[in-house]
């Protein structure tokens, strides 16, 4: 992981433990506040700034008017993460859950093989996005049924992921990757009870 990419995981973690730490009215006003930026542009909605420029190690600052990479990663890992804890406790069922990648996590969404291809089908117009605005309105659907089904990822590590896939091998490496864990087996519940 380069290091900006390295960078922002550890600043998205950052953002995510803040958010847990305040008050239960405090932490669902923010998040409420969040959503409202899932599929729009860093910055847009000016209500948004202090929930992920607070704190930003300023080298991922914008120079040139436009959000830097840096800003479009986190920014949009937040509000995704404020959707995807929606109607959800932020203390007793939070769902950024670490080691679960974007991919594995949509792998968890199939159930029989009518859902792997409709599942990919998602996966795939997310991964083919043109740009990051669309990305996250692509995204959006999924980690609703994410959402619905109590399943969690990792939001910093899905942020160092948005990172790199701004860069054209970056990209690559990213989709690769979300196929690797979308397509990987999953230990059964007896393998799961073997190796403990």
């Amino acid at each position: 992981m380069s290091s900006m990419a390295s960078a922002v995981y550890q600043f998205t973690a950052k953002r995510i433990e803040q958010l847990a730490a305040r008050p239960d009215p405090a932490a669902r006003a923010a998040l409420a506040e969040l959503r409202r930026g899932v599929g729009r542009k860093p910055g847009e909605l000016p209500r948004l700034w202090g929930e992920f420029l607070d704190g930003m190690p300023e080298e991922m600052y914008s120079i040139s008017g436009t959000p830097s990479r840096a800003e479009w990663a986190v920014y949009t890992a937040l509000t995704l993460y404020a959707l995807h804890q929606q109607s959800k406790d932020l203390h007793t069922e939070n769902m950024n859950r670490p080691d679960v990648s974007f991919g594995r996590a949509c792998a968890g969404l199939v159930k029989n093989e009518d859902d792997r291809e409709r599942i990919w089908k998602r996966l795939y117009l997310v991964c083919t996005s043109g740009d990051m605005q669309e990305l996250g309105y692509r995204m959006r659907g999924l980690i609703q049924l994410l959402r619905n089904e109590g399943i969690g990822l990792d939001y910093p590590s899905l942020a160092a992921d948005l990172y790199r896939f701004q860069s054209p091998e970056g990209a690559d490496a990213v989709r690769l990757k979300w196929g690797q864990d979308f397509y990987k087996k999953q230990p059964t519940n007896d393998q799961k009870e073997d190796s403990q």
